[in-house]
């Protein structure tokens, strides 16, 4: 399995949460003041970083009145992920970039295995060979409760037009976010080196600052608060 590169010339961080924590608003910010710095900054996301990957997107995150099997649901990332490790993620890192994801395996894990009720273990199986072993160094967890991070989604999506096109995981009922939550917070008690469960709630720039302190083992060009040119 690989794990967390110890031979990377450059980082692999992860964002997770559920809907409506602020991974785009902080992995915007993160990028600014790497590139500042003088780093080459891959960001893309999952699912959607490659060009199938936009197609299984679609299929994914579109509102649909026919709820789509879990199972379904777990083989659609998994093939979305295979494709963007191999096309996007992996070359990025051999060339020394640093990637910046929005989602990853721990979104797959807390979703399908967690809250669908797949099992960790079932979600794990298909991660065992090649590209799919591959792990981030490090994961920043972005918590906060589920009725302000769904109200915040659906203000988002209201005012962005996504409820018709990206909708489908903000119409399920409160319960699946809680249960989506509570897998996030197990897999953080159970990989706590990697995983870093970082506060919320709070205006943007103080939920950078928190990101930061998270990552500045990493990057020691980050400090624990924005300076803007």
């Amino acid at each position: 399995m690989s794990s967390g590169g110890t031979d990377r010339r450059a980082p692999w961080i992860t964002f997770e949460g559920t809907e409506g924590v602020g991974k785009t608003t902080q992995i915007e910010r993160l990028t600014d003041r790497l590139e500042r710095a003088g780093r080459v900054v891959r960001v893309t996301r999952e699912p959607g970083g490659t060009t199938l990957g936009r197609r299984l997107r679609a299929v994914l995150l579109e509102p649909t009145d026919r709820p789509m099997h879990a199972v379904t649901e777990l083989l659609l990332y998994t093939a979305d992920r295979a494709q963007h490790l191999t096309e996007v993620v992996l070359p990025s890192l051999d060339r020394g970039d640093v990637v910046l994801c929005d989602r990853f395996l721990d979104a797959t894990l807390a979703y399908q295995g967690y809250a669908r009720g797949l099992g960790f273990d079932t979600v794990l199986a298909l991660h065992r060979l090649p590209p799919l072993d591959s792990r981030p160094d490090r994961t920043v967890l972005l918590d906060m409760t589920p009725e302000q991070a769904l109200a915040r989604a659906l203000q988002r999506n209201a005012g962005s037009g996504q409820d018709e096109s990206e909708g489908r995981f903000e119409g399920e009922r409160l319960e699946f976010h809680e249960r989506v939550r509570a897998g996030y917070l197990e897999l953080a008690r159970a990989e706590p080196g990697r995983i870093r469960v970082v506060r919320a709630d709070g205006d943007a720039d103080e939920v950078e600052s928190r990101i930061a302190a998270e990552l500045a083992d990493l990057f020691p060009e980050l400090g624990p608060t924005r300076t803007d040119a």
